[in-house]
């Protein structure tokens, strides 16, 4: 038989989900391990979007829509885009697919041409690294370290531009670290790409979710140049915990948007009629439901970045936004932790499920080996059973 294609074989599978469908077999075998993997909210969809998506179900709503997205859900995009970040745009310049990822992906299907380099900044979500790699592209990867908040500057991020580069991704709040970039911060970076003429892809899609009064900028709300370069990316998994629904949404220029359509109407076709119905219900109707999650989930951050600061061994600094918080752990490389020497993030999360029954996810899948991401997007109690865990499991 021929060879299999040669990008589709070097992708590697998500090291998120790797570590979640581990922890979930064990749980199925009757071991009882606390998942701080997977980054789900644990709160239910909120009753009235599950009420339209049946109602969409009683009306028949269930045939093909147009392939990026029916015109009213583009247009409550709009509007939520408005309201919460001041931003105007019309329903053309929205694509509408299946989850934030798949928008990533079309967006670089939409700009990158094979050999094109898009800079990545590290910590960086294991998808966007592979998302590049399958399109052909070559990421650069520019590391933002933990001293300096995580947060690739200007002054980075200049300096890795070459002539083959077309673009950077910049996720904020981020996953996996949880930092916030200032509007300071971001105008920086914006220059950066204005000056060179690079595209800016914002994974903008845990917005929403910000503590300690943060103010969020949108990287597209800094002028008029930037917002000609930049894709939002965005959805409705997050704050209205509806991973499983499976809608995302980018928006950009109306040339972009419209190479992004096309390729949806000969991949995926259009995203599912019922989610887009629901995804429509959750961004016109009530909102309270998004500040009962935020406010929880900063009482979670406050707890376990209190803990893991107190424990010995371990560190973090405190995350601005989304759910995750980033455990230091150089100071327990070269150690041996229950019969396991522990050499890697890997090492460390590996023996950390196998005899803490605590499933954590290793840093080197974001491009920081040294740490250990945590969700706090799972309840009080298993925060605190789960912290219970790390101190006795550093003990052995």
């Amino acid at each position: 038989m021929k060879k299999l294609s040669e990008i589709a074989s070097e992708v590697q599978a998500s090291s998120t989900m790797a570590i979640d469908a581990l922890a979930k077999q064990m749980k199925a075998d009757g071991i009882d391990v606390i998942g701080f993997g997977a980054g789900e909210p644990d709160f239910n969809t909120p009753d009235h979007i599950k009420e339209a998506a049946n109602k969409a179900i009683a009306d028949n709503f269930t045939r093909y829509t147009p392939a990026s997205g029916t015109v009213a859900l583009k247009q409550a995009i709009c509007d939520r885009m408005k309201l919460d970040c001041g931003l105007d745009y019309a329903p053309s310049q929205v694509v509408v697919s299946s989850g934030a990822k798949h928008c990533v992906y079309i967006t670089l299907r939409a700009l990158v041409d094979p050999g094109d380099e898009v800079i990545l900044p590290a910590p960086f979500w294991v998808s966007y690294l592979e998302l590049i790699k399958m399109v052909g592209g070559s990421p650069v990867i520019v590391t933002a370290g933990e001293d300096a908040g995580f947060k690739m500057t200007a002054q980075q991020l200049s300096a890795a531009i070459t002539p083959k580069t077309k673009a950077i991704i910049l996720n904020n709040p981020s996953n996996p670290t949880g930092m916030v970039y200032s509007k300071e911060e971001l105008e920086g970076i914006a220059r950066v790409c204005v000056d060179n003429d690079i595209y800016i892809i914002s994974d903008e899609i845990y917005y929403s979710l910000l503590y300690d009064g943060t103010h969020f900028t949108s990287m597209a709300s800094l002028g008029e140049e930037v917002k000609e370069r930049t894709i939002l990316i965005n959805g409705v998994s997050k704050a209205y915990a509806m991973t499983g629904w499976r809608i995302g949404y980018a928006i950009s220029n109306p040339k972009v948007a419209k190479v992004m359509s096309n390729f949806l109407s000969h991949s995926t076709g259009s995203p599912s009629s019922i989610s887009q119905a629901a995804s429509l219900a959750a961004l016109v109707g009530p909102q309270e439901s998004v500040e009962t999650m935020r406010q929880a989930f900063e009482e979670r951050r406050n707890y376990i970045v209190d803990r893991i600061n107190h424990i010995d061994g371990v560190s973090c600094i405190k995350p601005e936004g989304a759910f995750y918080m980033m455990m230091n752990i150089e100071r327990l490389l070269g150690r041996t932790i229950h019969g396991e020497l522990i050499q890697s993030s890997d090492d460390f999360s590996t023996a950390f499920l196998k005899h803490g029954l605590v499933a954590t996810v290793p840093g080197s899948g974001f491009g920081a080996p040294h740490f250990v991401r945590w969700s706090y997007a799972t309840s009080m109690d298993n925060i605190e059973k789960g912290l219970d865990r790390l101190e006795t499991f550093l003990q052995g």
